[in-house]
């Protein structure tokens, strides 16, 4: 904004002199010998140039905008015969005084000491400002003006929309003369009243059941290890890893607040990998209760107490594990020849097929072949016997056996001797014990 002044002069009585002077800006005015104001506006072409606009002022002149929304004197108001105030007067020369009537400039009136004071426009309501403006008093006249948060735009004072001009950091509510500032949540408005600041959660109300993150504006919730966080964001409950897989623990999966543990059925011990289950070797531990006559078993999970083999006749017991048909018996004629007792155990749920015993025969005579089979004990077709070369085959498991079970099996094996013109057989009784687990 531009404001041009240009010089105020004051009529001055030269002494000694009959006939008075006037300062610049002023003519004398020789049938009241008073010195009277120049207007320049007039006398002066173009005295001010371009979008400006002259302001006649006693002893000068004013240069303003045409659209000068800061400068509103009233002597600018066309209906207003008010000339603007002069400047604060300086010191007065000693001049010698020309004895005529005082008569003080507009905007000034004698007081009670016959001095020009200034005229008080606001408070004698003698101004024109318009009723949404507000008066100011100055030297010699006065300015209208608006209270704080309105702004002046053609004599009317119009409110200040602080929010478009981005006041506030957040929330903004404009208010006739003023706004208000608030924040989104998970702010707090600060001392200056416009800036937001976050709010820390997790140290002012810790709202999470267990582990708390502030983030910007708000928070996020945390579980620890075996816990799984709820619907609510908030709350944490114990994650069930049992259900997730059954392959967690070998045998068994127990579930615990935020965590889980495996357990070992009777006769396992839980190895280190905290997971697998391994047997206890009762017979090596010497932790069973067979008698001193009877043979201890170990077999997966628990054992068995072997009594000692007896012979049926005509079966004579040739060493522990081993009985014969003297060929010498009658009673031998349509037996086998020996009976061989083996014992094995198996767990449960083997996969198949599975090769699970061996025979093989002892001696080989000249001329003779051999023939494998299953005698008896294979009533559910779970085994056959497979021949695997000329003296020997193998026991093939073909459905799996669950456990607790016990299997007693009879293997022949049938020799055949056309050169002698000979048929014989032997036998080997297996029992097998199969475990309640597969491990």
């Amino acid at each position: 904004r531009i404001l041009t002044a240009f010089t105020l002069a004051i009529c001055l009585s030269s002494p000694g002199k009959a006939q008075q002077q006037c300062t610049n800006g002023f003519d004398l005015d020789r049938a009241s010998g008073q010195c009277l104001d120049i207007d320049e506006c007039r006398t002066i072409p173009e005295a001010c140039r371009g979008d400006m606009v002259c302001v006649n002022q006693n002893g000068g002149y004013l240069c303003v905008p045409r659209t000068n929304p800061v400068y509103r004197s009233p002597y600018l108001n066309p209906y207003s015969n008010i000339y603007p105030p002069p400047p604060a007067p300086g010191p007065v020369p000693n001049y010698p005084t020309v004895t005529r009537p005082l008569i003080c400039r507009f905007g000034y009136q004698l007081d009670e000491n016959n001095q020009c004071a200034d005229v008080d426009e606001c408070a004698s309501d003698s101004h024109q400002c318009n009723p949404t403006q507000i008066c100011i008093n100055t030297e010699g006249g006065y300015t209208c003006s608006c209270t704080e948060g309105y702004w002046l735009l053609e004599g009317q004072c119009l409110d200040i929309d602080e929010c478009r001009y981005g006041y506030c950091q957040q929330l903004c509510a404009n208010v006739p003369g003023s706004y208000s500032c608030t924040c989104n949540p998970g702010f707090t408005l600060n001392d200056d009243g416009r800036s937001c600041q976050d709010v820390n959660e997790c140290t002012s109300e810790n709202p999470c059941t267990q582990t708390c993150v502030n983030t910007y504006g708000s928070f996020l919730c945390r579980c620890e290890p075996g816990y799984e966080l709820e619907a609510d964001g908030v709350n944490c409950s114990d994650m069930d890893e049992c259900s997730f897989s059954e392959f967690l623990c070998q045998h068994e999966c127990v579930n615990a607040p935020g965590s889980y543990y495996c357990i070992c059925p009777s006769g396992y011990n839980l190895l280190d990998d905290s997971r697998s289950c391994q047997d206890i070797n009762e017979c090596e531990n010497r932790n069973f209760t067979c008698t001193p006559q009877q043979t201890c078993f170990n077999i997966p999970g628990e054992y068995k107490c072997l009594d000692p083999v007896r012979c049926e006749d005509p079966y004579v017991q040739i060493n522990e594990n081993r009985c014969m048909c003297p060929a010498e018996n009658a009673g031998c004629r349509d037996q086998p020849f020996t009976v061989l007792y083996r014992v094995m155990d198996m767990v449960s749920g083997r996969s198949v097929p599975s090769d699970i015993f061996q025979m093989q025969a002892t001696t080989r005579y000249p001329g003779a072949y051999y023939i494998f089979q299953i005698k008896s004990g294979n009533e559910g077709r779970e085994f056959y016997m497979r021949q695997t070369g000329p003296i020997s085959a193998t026991l093939v498991m073909t459905r799996p056996v669950k456990g607790p079970r016990t299997i007693q099996l009879d293997l022949e094996m049938i020799t055949v001797n056309t050169v002698i013109n000979f048929r014989g057989s032997s036998v080997i009784r297996l029992r097998i014990y199969v475990s309640q687990y597969s491990f």
